[in-house]
């Protein structure tokens, strides 16, 4: 099994999220201390990566669900890009696309979030 990794990449005003490998009841806890790393530092423009993610559990899609009030409290939010046809499917069966906006490249999220900036 692949090993589980957040990486963190900032711009200005946005900051990327790159999950890859497995997101469970093991490795939950690091995606949500990078997610508290970004709010104690006022980041509340949060896109995460997909790309790499083989696999999400419950309690995985637990921490997106756990932080999602508090961004938006703080007129943030939280993008999904790159899915896996196969992760996205997870996230469908549980009514995250109603809730979350789900891009099919990074670039794409993170320009909504630089365009959304004046309104």
């Amino acid at each position: 099994m692949e090993k589980f990794e957040v990486v963190r990449n900032d711009s200005e005003t946005v900051s990327v999220l790159n999950i890859r490998g497995y997101l469970d009841a093991h490795t939950a806890p690091d995606f949500e201390d990078a997610i508290n790393r970004l709010i104690d530092e006022n980041r509340y423009k949060i896109v995460v990566d997909l790309t790499g993610l083989q696999y999400i559990s419950s309690a995985g899609l637990g921490v997106f669900m756990g932080f999602i009030e508090e961004i938006r409290q703080h007129s943030g939010d939280i993008k999904l890009s790159s899915a896996s046809p196969k992760v996205y499917k997870v996230f469908d069966l549980l009514g995250f696309p109603s809730l979350y906006e789900f891009y099919e490249k990074l670039d794409d999220a993170v320009f909504k979030f630089n365009n959304d900036e004046g309104k």
